[in-house]
């Protein structure tokens, strides 16, 4: 019952339509749904283990991919998130790549391209800790980021985000064709509580290497990247790439959010182990008589 009301929540954090939608609508703390924190650790690792057994068959089938697109504030809990909804999973059919800030061979080339040489193949779940969206939501909030792209005059126009969100709306449309499941996670964290957090990364020893010297000055630019979420979830919401505004204020909900949205997917990917024909199961017979000679 606990997990089904997991569930129930997840579905008031799927946006499949960004027409109407509105970031200040959406709670950070999120409303547990009847969920204790004290069942939290149990439920989390029983969707782990669900989440593993669906990679297995996800693997053995080799037919589809899952991206899973974190975005967040400092402080949100990306990281956390991507560690305890991933761990038990077989490292073999995951690729994790956390996205930092492009060097100049990346400002070169169009912004999608590292992000592509980074995609999961078929059988695989890819983990991107930060993505193509960085292109309209830190570029956008900083125009000196936009100057150092070396981008001609003529497409540096006033529609620019306008026009990078239908590039990107276009390419994850792309992906689905391609038999990928895009899902993209905004982690919905409070002002107040992105505070207590690096007020902790300053006064707690172990959590001082966590707080870079751009987290606290990237605060005053607080409304200008709600701002850009907001246009970027509007722009980009589908059916077939949805995003998941997760309230970030409570860690342990967050995670178990996480987790039953990738569990969904893959239920609904429904992968199953390949059957052999009936050649094959000769093979396996021939082979089992084999096994059982004594000079075997």
């Amino acid at each position: 019952m606990s997990r089904q009301r997991v569930r129930d929540l997840l579905a008031q954090c799927r946006i499949t339509d960004g027409k109407d939608f509105r970031l200040s609508d959406r709670s950070t703390a999120g409303e547990p749904n009847g969920i204790g924190k004290g069942e939290a650790p149990e439920l989390l690792k029983e969707g782990v283990e669900t989440l593993a057994s669906l990679q297995d068959r996800l693997a053995a089938q080799d037919r589809h991919a899952v991206l899973a697109v974190f975005q967040a504030m400092d402080a949100a809990g990306k990281d956390g998130a991507i560690k305890h909804a991933f761990t038990g999973l077989n490292p073999q059919g995951c690729l994790v790549y956390s996205f930092k800030a492009p060097g100049s061979e990346d400002l070169d080339r169009d912004f999608l391209r590292r992000h592509v040489l980074r995609l999961p193949a078929r059988g695989q779940i890819g983990i991107h800790n930060r993505s193509w969206y960085e292109e309209v939501l830190v570029a956008r909030v900083h125009p000196a980021i936009l100057a150092r792209q070396n981008l001609p005059a003529e497409v540096v126009t006033e529609r620019i985000w306008d026009e990078r969100l239908e590039d990107i709306a276009a390419f994850e449309r792309y992906l689905s064709r391609q038999g990928f499941m895009v899902l993209k996670f905004f982690l919905h964290l409070g002002r107040d509580e992105q505070r207590k957090r690096l007020m902790a990364r300053i006064e707690e020893p172990d959590k001082n290497w966590k707080l870079d010297s751009g987290d606290i000055a990237e605060r005053r630019h607080w409304d200008d990247y709600q701002n850009a979420y907001e246009a970027a979830i509007r722009a980009t919401a589908t059916t077939a790439a949805p995003w998941f505004v997760i309230p970030a204020d409570r860690k342990w909900l967050t995670r178990l959010l996480v987790v039953e949205a990738m569990v969904e997917a893959l239920e609904q990917i429904d992968p199953r182990y390949p059957e052999l024909d009936e050649a094959g199961r000769e093979r396996l017979r021939d082979a089992a008589k084999a096994l059982r000679r004594k000079d075997a």
